[in-house]
């Protein structure tokens, strides 16, 4: 195909997967796969693993750098801000993944049909599999058309299976220059769909997604983990993840849509004032999750004054 890809991934004693991770990649198909990975001091064989990639890597070229260590969301920002890849399309990729054939493949195929003009961002469903690789499960289905409204609340694909076209990563990385975020999913979603770009949620998994002891963000899918959203809400963590949002947002406002603007608007209002006020104003914002049961979780964070 020829095309020109750069993969941002963030390393931190990942020697268990990391090698398994990089031969998946390679075997993506055409491209040019250039790889800028940020190291958040490991204290295993991740810098060596590293050290012989450079050495060996045949895709394009390799760049390594010092992670901030300042946790996995920094480490992500400090590439996204740091990257001076002229590349075509920019990936993002965990280290202990397994990528399916053809993922690459897949977003180029619909990104390439995008004006190249326009941000554009895809990214997929997961497969979920256990330490030894074996598939225990699936992320969510979501079948809401994705917009800012709901990436105002929620964020609907890993990192790790989004890649977005040269002008989606240009406005993605000013807008990191400016503010930081909760996770590098949620903040790319957002910004995006905020400055009038376009997403594409692929119901088709695009990775194998490790769920094992040492993974900061997990499996979204079950049960527990309702309760624990359940959870979190009531200990006011999602609170403070909107606290952090809506700074980085108000920090970049100049970039999003006057109708993105509103919503922004609108939402601050839901956290202030009575209770009345506040769930009238989620209202307006149009602020919503993909699944009804979500949605009405929203709006009780809203009444319990948790939002």
């Amino acid at each position: 195909m020829g095309h020109h890809v750069a993969i941002l991934m963030a390393t931190r004693n990942g020697d268990r997967f990391l090698q398994q991770q990089l031969e998946t990649i390679a075997y993506q198909d055409g491209s040019t796969l250039d790889l800028w990975i940020s190291d958040d001091g490991s204290a295993d064989r991740t810098p060596r693993i590293l050290g012989r990639l450079e050495k060996s890597w045949e895709r394009g070229e390799v760049h390594v750098q010092d992670g901030p260590q300042g946790g996995f969301a920094e480490n992500f920002r400090s590439l996204i801000v740091s990257t001076g890849s002229e590349a075509d399309y920019f990936a993002f990729s965990d280290q202990d993944d397994i990528w399916e054939e053809g993922k690459l493949a897949a977003a180029l195929s619909w990104l390439t049909a995008q004006d190249p003009a326009r941000p554009s961002l895809f990214c997929t469903r997961t497969r979920l599999i256990d330490e030894s690789g074996e598939t225990i499960g699936y992320s969510p289905l979501f079948r809401r058309e994705p917009c800012f409204r709901n990436a105002m609340v929620q964020s609907i694909a890993g990192g790790n299976t989004m890649v977005m076209n040269r002008a989606a990563f240009t406005v993605v990385q000013a807008a990191s220059r400016r503010a930081a975020f909760v996770s590098h999913d949620w903040w790319c979603y957002q910004v995006v769909t905020g400055i009038g770009g376009t997403v594409h949620y692929s119901a088709t998994p695009g990775l194998g997604y490790r769920q094992h002891g040492a993974n900061l963000v997990g499996d979204n899918s079950t049960w527990r983990a309702r309760y624990d959203r359940v959870r979190r809400i009531a200990a006011g963590r999602f609170r403070n993840w909107n606290t952090i949002n809506i700074k980085a947002l108000e920090a970049i406002a100049d970039m999003l849509t006057d109708d993105a603007r509103e919503v922004l608007s609108n939402f601050k209002q839901a956290r202030e004032g009575t209770v009345g006020n506040r769930l009238a104003a989620l209202r307006r914002s149009g602020a919503h999750r993909q699944r009804a049961v979500e949605q009405t979780m929203l709006y009780l964070a809203c009444a319990m004054g948790k939002l």
